[in-house]
């Protein structure tokens, strides 16, 4: 509970302001009993026009409006402090999930994460603000109720000493088995929402594939899991209120019976017995409360647990050991020396093995394999959105574990296999290269990515509104959207994955040509399926298996290496069998 404290911090004065004030509700709770009892009692003895029932009756009217001032405050101020909590939690448990790399994303799914940062979240907020309105609003209405209905009839109140440990008993079982079910609904949570976020991110290819009624399935096996498991748990909620109402009633009467008979031997009034009822009540509905922030918690506890495992997942990535965080990226040479890398540590399958290979300053390298070669994973060591398993990656000569992740970043221009492009404007999107670009520095590094002819031909030109993923532009243009915004950064090193297989190959051969003028100083590595976009790079990298197996030009490539000349062949039958 300790990492919480700092949002209770933040918002201290909401979390001191809210009880105070439902104290005085609670107050005024305890004393109206008390009022009446002594109203009835100068009415059975005086009559009713004594003036001594107006001021009682002005009292109680004062009394009335200060609890409605309090409650309403209390309340109030209980919103605030929770919400501030909540607030604060989840921009730090955001924060965290940014700084996650790729092998702590994958500890977790989307649909898991976006629950904990919403529904998680939440379920603290609501249990906090529960707490905050009742936890001195019971037990001072537990403790005054219960010194008001000592001092009315002492061996009367003897009742509640018998109910009391009962409910206790009762209320432990009740918690003891709702955990559990709670924690799991909170999984089945995580289900429905990666349901519905795969399909939604999906939903072009699912209606492609005319897959709506295998997606409903699947949604609605996830949504009676989840109802299935909710309403287990829910169940002992539902429980909860009949037995705290069974109580009470059974309390209540008893006390009416036992009352009733001292009535009769004249050892209590009836205005005594009419306050004693209010306070039995009283005491009991606090009872209840308790129960319910208690049956409240034990979610909340589930919820606090899945939060707290995602501010502990250690980050496989950090500057932690980094020993030159000021230093940042400037030639833009990248060295492989004896690297291998597995996706998941326990495991014995490399995806690299053993990679050796230095690239000089401005260098063209082109990386070309079959599928599943390790092209992807080559080049995502390099910013260390992963960090390699064995053997070192040196940037400038320099470790890239010794740079701060933000610098290093800095240096490396990315357009990943899958291009994502954000809700907002082409000119937003463009601007996540360099946020200070100039309208001018925009148009021209889309230019060079050759986006500008159609983004110019747009109505709203560089103003256009792209849909949620760019779903407004075809995948050619969203691919050079991409390389756009990856020019505007300006980067010492610039990795191509796979980024123009949309495009045309004369487009492709104009974005190259862009490249070998404008970026004559930027280290470039591209990777491709097909040879005609890498053979007039400086040196080609190819990749089999995850090993290198060939490392020259084109043309020693021909001559040296069985797996380019497997690949080249294999393409320009294609080719042939396409012309002919």
């Amino acid at each position: 509970m300790k990492r919480y404290t700092k949002y209770i911090r933040a918002n201290l004065l909401y979390f001191i302001v809210g009880p105070i004030l439902m104290l005085t509700e609670v107050l005024g709770e305890v004393l109206l009993p008390y009022f009446m009892n002594l109203t009835i009692k100068h009415i059975e003895s005086d009559g009713a026009k004594s003036s001594y029932v107006f001021i009682i009756g002005l009292v109680m009217i004062i009394t009335a409006a200060i609890m409605m001032f309090g409650g309403v405050g209390g309340n109030y101020f209980s919103a605030k402090a929770s919400a501030g909590f909540a607030a604060g939690l989840r921009k730090d448990v955001y924060c965290k999930v940014q700084e996650f790399s790729f092998a702590n994303i994958d500890h977790f799914s989307t649909g898991s994460l976006v629950t904990r940062l919403t529904n998680d979240i939440t379920q603290l907020q609501n249990v906090i603000r529960m707490a905050l309105i009742m936890m001195l609003r019971a037990p001072g209405m537990l403790i005054g109720a219960l010194i008001m209905a000592l001092t009315i009839n002492s061996s009367l109140a003897a009742v509640i000493a018998v109910v009391i440990p009962i409910l206790a008993a009762a209320l432990f079982g009740l918690i003891h088995t709702a955990f559990p079910r709670f924690e799991k609904m909170q999984l089945k949570i995580d289900s429905v929402n990666s349901a519905i976020q795969e399909n939604l991110t999906n939903v072009r290819v699912v209606k492609s594939f005319v897959r709506g009624n295998h997606e409903i399935k699947k949604f609605s096996k996830a949504n009676q899991d989840l109802k299935d498991t909710g309403m287990s748990a829910f169940k002992i909620v539902i429980f909860n209120m009949p037995l705290m109402a069974l109580a009470m009633n059974i309390t209540t009467l008893a006390v009416v019976w036992f009352g009733g008979k001292q009535i009769i031997v004249g050892t209590m009034d009836v205005a005594e017995l009419t306050a004693f009822t209010t306070y039995i009540v009283q005491i009991l509905m606090s009872l209840m409360m308790v129960a319910m922030i208690l049956l409240q918690s034990s979610r909340a506890v589930a919820s606090a647990k899945r939060i707290g495992e995602v501010l502990d997942e250690p980050l496989d990535l950090s500057d932690e050991n980094a020993t030159k965080k000021d230093r940042k990226v400037e030639k833009g040479s990248v060295e492989f020396r004896h690297v291998s890398f597995k996706y998941y540590k326990d495991r014995e399958e490399k995806v690299l093995e053993d990679i050796n290979f230095l690239v000089q300053p401005g260098e063209l390298i082109g990386i070309i394999g079959s599928t599943g070669s390790g092209k992807s994973s080559l080049v995502q060591l390099i910013p260390r959105l992963y960090d390699a398993s064995e053997g070192e990656v040196f940037v400038d000569g320099i470790n890239v574990k010794e740079y701060s992740l933000r610098h290093l970043r800095d240096g490396v221009g990315m357009v990943l296999q899958k291009n994502v492009l954000f809700s907002g404007t082409i000119t937003d999107n463009l601007k996540w290269g360099d946020e200070n670009a100039s309208e001018e520095q925009i148009r021209k590094a889309a230019e060079n990515a050759q986006a500008d002819g159609f983004v110019t031909g747009f109505t709203d030109g560089y103003e256009t509104e792209l849909g949620q993923g760019g779903v407004n532009v075809s995948g050619g243009q969203k691919q050079r959207l991409c390389i756009a915004r990856a020019l505007l950064k300006k980067p010492k090193i610039l990795i191509l994955d796979d980024s123009t297989s949309a495009v045309d190959t004369a487009t492709e051969a104009r974005i190259r040509e862009c490249f070998q003028k404008e970026l004559k100083e930027t280290t470039k590595f591209v990777i491709a399926q097909r040879i005609s976009s890498v053979k007039d790079a400086d040196r080609i990298l190819v990749l089999e298996e995850g090993k290198i197996v060939g490392f020259g030009k084109h043309e020693q490539l021909i001559e040296s290496c069985q797996t380019y000349q497997e690949i080249y062949s294999s393409q320009i039958e294609k080719a042939k069998e396409v012309s002919a």
